[in-house]
């Protein structure tokens, strides 16, 4: 009789293979949410307002922990307030020149930067709405300083906008907020990021990701929660915009912010667009929609 080879060692291999393939796994997940930054000659090679005939000047201004941060002030002559700029996770200033082109013909002053780790701002590792937050608010004490007394409006793309929603939230003389495709949540974008690909169920992953971001970078991304802090704007008004086809952060996450949010709240799902698409469907109702929302409230707001 043929004697049957012990299972032990199998299932022991088995269980170490699983677990060095979720490891593995969570750290890829953990560098997509905080990647080193990585710059090249081409990083330079980016349009700047003056292509589109606007006045600026290049700016640059500290952050909490005296980073360098790099920005764009884009003075108007006779301003109706202050719009400060927020790009994405993996972004940069150059980005918002579209629609910070419309709300400076449209009266504004504006303020575009760039987030640390990103553009012209010093190298540091990009995280998911931690330093962010915090260069946000570096951002404002700049503003205010360039304009004191004007309304301060905060427009704000993908990370940006969850940034925005966060830093407005404890920062009172902000009069209003525009958030085009923020997240509500940052553990449910995570996972939702993961079931995008990889033919894994997240919630282990998400958990282990978060472990590593932190033994890292020292924060944790399960953390961020900007849907625990849209109420918190009240009774200063908030637009939310989404794409209805949005594939990086889903639609409920709007939804959810929306349901979240006090009066006065704006909703504007865009049918057909993806993440951060809703300007480019349509770019005179995207920055007619966007100026009228700041005019109607930037102004009116003690």
């Amino acid at each position: 009789m043929l004697r049957q080879p012990p299972l032990l060692p199998f299932a022991i291999g088995g269980a170490l293979g699983t677990l060095v393939g979720v490891l593995g796994a969570a750290w890829y997940v953990s560098v997509r949410v905080s990647p080193e930054p990585r710059r090249t000659i081409y990083d330079g090679y980016t349009f700047t307002p003056w292509e589109l005939g606007l006045p600026y000047e290049a700016v640059s201004f500290p952050s909490a922990d005296g980073l360098r941060l790099s920005g764009w002030w884009l003075p108007h002559a006779d301003p109706r307030g202050v719009i400060v700029g927020c790009h994405g996770h993996a972004g940069r200033k150059d980005e918002l020149l579209g629609i910070g082109a419309a709300c400076w013909r449209a009266g504004y002053s504006l303020l575009l930067f760039d987030f640390r780790g990103r553009g012209d701002s010093d190298p540091w590792p990009q995280t998911l709405v931690s330093r962010e937050v915090d260069d946000l608010h570096a951002a404002l004490a700049y503003a205010r300083d360039r304009a004191a007394g004007l309304r301060i409006g905060l427009l704000g793309y993908s990370m940006g906008a969850a940034v925005a929603l966060l830093a407005a939230a404890d920062a009172p003389d902000v009069a209003a907020v525009v958030a085009d495709s923020s997240f509500s949540a940052g553990r449910e974008v995570v996972a939702d990021a993961v079931r995008s690909v990889l033919p894994l169920p997240p919630e282990v992953l998400v958990l282990a990701a978060d472990e590593l971001v932190h033994l890292r970078h020292g924060y944790r991304f399960s953390r961020v929660r900007p849907v625990d802090a849209i109420a918190r704007l009240t009774p200063r008004p908030v637009l939310l915009i989404h794409g209805a086809a949005d594939h990086v952060v889903p639609v409920t996450h709007a939804q959810r912010l929306y349901a979240a949010a006090g009066e006065p709240r704006e909703l504007w799902i865009v049918d057909g667009a993806d993440h951060c698409g809703a300007y480019f469907a349509d770019r005179v109702t995207y920055c007619r929609r966007v100026t009228g929302f700041f005019d109607q409230y930037l102004g009116s707001i003690a």
